[in-house]
């Protein structure tokens, strides 16, 4: 069987039976649809000889489970402050517009690959803008995942005391093992470290994979915990099981507010949805891969994501009220610290985090190595040097940050900013030859302008903050 002609080739096509007649503008418009076409359905890469792409490869299925493990995280123990802080219209309409960027955003990524033929974010970069593209994204890479792996080790700081006061009932409160600064320092020296240090992450990403199961666990505990704690708060946090409901006039849910903290709530929302660098490697390995089913799994990922985020920011909230936190964890341990269920919750997160850690420090430390010692030649020690100082920077991140909300805003309004709006929306401006009216190179340039604008004004009024405070 003849092999169909590439894209471009200007092979002449028979003309339709309408007749001489039609012209060459229609012929063309007819050429570019036909074209699109193939773009939409077209694999990234071709497939190996002798093998059916159709027969390897991921499912639709476990590529939509590998996207929403790469997505959820410990975003959604924010997402209660940010309710909290824009009500629950006003977070649902932002959180409903994130994700939708984020979406298109993924489009925007999924036809420059079937364009370039690139199979990771920095490829993509230096494409558009060169080695200076390629350095910009990679770096952009390095502090996002210094950020993401910062938040849950402030997990740890702030969880693991609590886990182990409820493991030992006679602790007493100034006890060495409570203290969060030395148990973080401990397991990262003794468990992060160590497994950060593999030269393969094949197991780590299997294990991995339940942090998403736990998430989903928690969700469902907010859900059913929103009726254990009443309202208003007690001042005593010495409350195990009161059934009460959250139903007294002081408990009203605000349907909009606006507060300086409002100024967290779209960093947190991109930070939470961030999984722009995964997609790539999920788009090669997916069964019969074409942009039309990536897509697909894309909004299938980001929708389920969407909805347990919504459900668990929403209970969060209509738990605790104006009194969240900005970690939600730490509102059940206050108030229900010896219940069975939150323990379990909290050991499950703690397991999440401690194996989730190591596998972020992996592409870090690739990013890390092409950025500054893409000259040298691989070596056990400068593997060994990079990863200790990774480790090293998000320990001390961790330990002297005050709180969860400061990593999602700064690191949510720059680093996860760009590479969920601006970066796709430029690298697409640049590489597609489009005429800049056409809806995608509008969108395009909509979701730079929208990125730029929502991550300098969230970061300038996040500084604000802290200098009022």
């Amino acid at each position: 069987m003849a092999a169909a002609p590439p894209w471009g080739s200007g092979c002449v096509r028979p003309l339709p039976a309408r007749g001489w007649y039609l012209s060459a503008r229609e012929r063309r418009e007819e050429d570019d649809e036909e074209q699109e076409e193939d773009r939409e359905t077209a694999p990234l890469l071709p497939p190996p000889p002798g093998s059916s792409s159709s027969s390897h490869g991921s499912s639709f299925a476990f590529s939509v489970f590998n996207l929403m493990n790469a997505i959820m995280g410990s975003g959604i123990l924010g997402l209660s402050y940010a309710m909290a802080n824009t009500g629950i219209m006003g977070f649902s309409i932002l959180l409903l517009l994130v994700a939708s960027l984020a979406s298109y955003s993924v489009f925007l990524l999924l036809s420059m690959c079937t364009q370039t033929a690139v199979t990771s974010y920095e490829d993509l970069g230096l494409f558009a803008f060169g080695s200076t593209g390629r350095v910009l994204v990679a770096t952009t890479i390095i502090i996002q995942n210094i950020g993401a792996m910062s938040s849950y080790l402030l997990i740890v700081k702030s969880e693991l005391p609590g886990a182990v006061a409820g493991l030992l009932s006679g602790a007493e409160s100034g006890s060495w093992y409570l203290d969060g600064r030395l148990l973080l320092l401990l397991t990262s020296v003794c468990i992060v470290f160590p497994l950060a240090l593999l030269p393969k992450i094949g197991f780590l990403g299997y294990t991995s994979s339940l942090s998403f199961f736990f998430m989903v666990y928690f969700t469902l505990v907010v859900v059913i915990k929103k009726w254990s704690i009443p309202c208003p708060l007690p001042l005593s946090s010495a409350i195990e099981t009161l059934q009460v409901s959250n139903s007294t006039g002081d408990c009203k849910a605000k349907l909009f507010h606006l507060s300086k903290e409002s100024a967290y709530t779209i960093p947190t929302m991109a930070f939470s949805f961030l999984c722009h660098t995964s997609v790539l490697p999920i788009y090669c390995e997916l069964q019969s891969p074409s942009k039309r089913r990536m897509q697909n799994v894309t909004v299938t990922g980001i929708g389920l994501s969407f909805l347990i985020y919504f459900i668990s920011a929403l209970f969060g909230y209509l738990t605790f009220y104006d009194k969240v936190d900005s970690e939600l964890l730490q509102g059940y341990s206050r108030y229900l610290p010896h219940d069975t269920i939150i323990m379990t919750v909290r050991a499950a997160i703690l397991f999440a985090v401690l194996l989730t850690v190591p596998l972020i420090h992996f592409p870090a430390r690739k990013a890390v190595l092409m950025v500054f010692f893409s000259h040298l030649p691989g070596s056990w020690i400068c593997h060994i040097l990079v990863t200790l100082t990774l480790n090293a920077v998000v320990v001390l991140f961790a330990m002297y940050v005050p709180d969860i909300k400061n990593v999602f805003g700064v690191v949510g309004s720059t680093t996860s900013t760009c590479l969920l709006f601006v970066y796709p929306g430029l690298f697409y401006l640049k590489l597609n030859r489009e005429d800049f009216i056409s809806p995608q190179k509008l969108g395009a340039c909509a979701l730079v302008v929208f990125g730029i604008c929502v991550g300098l004004l969230s970061l300038v009024l996040i500084i604000f903050n802290w200098v009022d405070q």
